[in-house]
């Protein structure tokens, strides 16, 4: 039997609770439904100040050069980002500032995001999908978004919601089994 998924789950915002942590989580959640996963959680909240510290990869402390790591070698990346301001948040873009050029290249990417309206939902297309070009990544073609009308008390009530995460997992799934994920990755 092959080895486990590696899956790292990144949720980009820096406040708890957190609508985009709920998200991130319930992902990850249904993709295990799917598929074989060893998970991975980074929160970008738990190593903010360190990584806002560091102005190139050689100031990292220890703990954000592991985290940088588990994001080099994911078999899947699920990036989750909460949008303020009409962006994903400008630490969330220095964290992969410091990502290796060729580390993801190739990488599956689930993209999601969250934010207080509608008027959001487009930051997944227009602004995370061409971070992920940029590295050569293979964004997957179905992104989540997610609004505060999706949640109650930091828990996912939206059947339409809840049904985007699955189809999400359900799309994700095959790139894994029709092709073995060490496979995916180039060397």
């Amino acid at each position: 039997m092959s080895r486990p998924l590696n899956v790292v789950a990144l949720s980009g915002g820096t406040w708890r609770p957190s609508r985009t942590l709920v998200l991130t989580q319930a992902l990850l959640a249904q993709l295990a439904t799917q598929l074989p996963i060893q998970s991975r959680l980074i929160e970008l909240g738990d190593i903010a100040r360190p990584l806002g510290a560091a102005l190139s990869r050689q100031e990292v402390s220890a703990q954000v050069e592991t985290e940088l790591q588990a994001i080099e070698n994911a078999d899947l990346l699920i990036v989750a980002a909460p949008v303020y301001r009409g962006s994903y948040p400008g630490l969330l873009k220095h964290l992969f500032d410091l990502i290796d050029l060729n580390a993801l290249i190739n990488t599956p990417v689930l993209l999601a995001a969250t934010g207080g309206s509608e008027r959001h939902s487009l930051v997944i297309d227009h602004q995370l999908r061409p971070l992920f070009s940029f590295f050569q990544a293979l964004t997957l073609p179905i992104g989540v978004y997610a609004t505060e009308a999706d949640f109650s008390n930091y828990q996912i009530t939206s059947d339409l919601l809840k049904a985007r995460i699955q189809l999400a997992a359900e799309r994700a799934a095959p790139l894994f089994g029709a092709h073995p994920h060490h496979l995916l990755k180039i060397a």
